[in-house]
């Protein structure tokens, strides 16, 4: 490793003293003299180096659920599907254009409806296909292309 410029000035300026400029020999030698070895003092006497060169030494770095990175999960339960369907007189409902993501099974459905959604709850499927109605999302496509494998198995 190459030694600084200015280090090696003080070498050659100082050709002929005893200790460089530093006092008794114990005084330029170990880690003592630099305060630790390492990151030893961040906390203490190397804080304001920390603060100032680098201010994300010490944060918060743990783990995210996936819910949480990029758009939250908007949920739509049974009971509001039935009254939205009572109120527009309609069977078929896109949620996903709605902005909606998940179906989920909470209240009774009494009519038959096609709905398009990403995702649905097991008893939200349960609900609507006892009620007539149908789910299309790709999960359902998913499903039924894994049962048609096991079936040519």
């Amino acid at each position: 490793m190459p030694v600084k410029v200015t280090k090696k000035r003080k070498v050659r300026h100082m050709r002929g003293q005893r200790w460089h400029g530093w006092g008794s020999k114990k005084k330029h030698r170990g880690k003592g003299s630099k305060g630790g070895r390492g990151r030893a003092g961040y906390h203490k006497h190397k804080f304001s180096y920390v603060n100032t060169y680098d201010p994300e030494f010490y944060g918060y770095k743990g783990f995210v659920p996936p819910t949480k990175v990029g758009e939250k999960i908007k949920v739509i339960n049974l009971d509001a599907l039935q009254k939205m369907a009572d109120e527009n007189k309609t069977t078929e409902f896109d949620l996903t254009k709605m902005g909606y993501t998940k179906l989920l099974g909470r209240g009774e459905i009494r009519t038959m409806l096609t709905v398009k959604v990403d995702d649905y709850s097991k008893s939200a499927k349960e609900k609507i296909e006892k009620a007539g109605g149908k789910i299309i999302s790709e999960k359902t496509m998913f499903e039924e292309s894994s049962k048609e494998n096991e079936k040519q198995k």
